[in-house]
């Protein structure tokens, strides 16, 4: 079976979001918490791309979206990936240390490409909740 190969015939940036034209007139989107180079990223930067058959390139931040994820089901991030990626400020490998998980583990559930029972999201959230209470101890000088 050949698989057909969705055409975007344009793109745009709204707030936190990615959106594209498809050929065919749907009008998909995906979340800029995905990609932090483009959620950072002056409009100048966002506006110098190439599409090619299978997604759109920005050489100058080293960034690709493939067009097919913008089908995949969880455009938006939710639960544990929503909070990991809406913080970057927190250091995965010493929160996955913290946790006595591998990293590369906690960056998949981050990016959404694994799902964590609702036990150990649980568990992640009670980490991070451990190191907010560890930094609001800490006294002013």
């Amino acid at each position: 079976m050949e698989k057909i190969v969705m055409k975007i015939t344009k793109i745009w940036f709204e707030k936190d979001r990615i959106y594209a034209l498809t050929a065919d007139g749907r009008t998909l989107w995906q979340s800029l918490l995905y990609y932090p180079k483009l959620r950072n990223a002056t409009d100048e930067e966002r506006n110098t791309y190439d599409m090619n058959a299978f997604g759109i390139r920005w050489e100058n931040l080293d960034e690709d979206v493939s067009f097919e994820s913008f089908e995949y089901d969880d455009p938006e991030p939710t639960g544990i990936s929503r909070i990991l990626l809406s913080h970057p400020e927190l250091n995965l490998s010493a929160v996955a240390q913290r946790l006595g998980i591998q990293q590369s583990l906690l960056m998949a559930y981050a990016n959404g490409s694994k799902k964590p029972s609702l036990e150990f999201a649980n568990k992640v959230i009670e980490a991070m909740r451990a190191i907010g209470r560890e930094l609001v101890a800490i006294p002013s000088i």
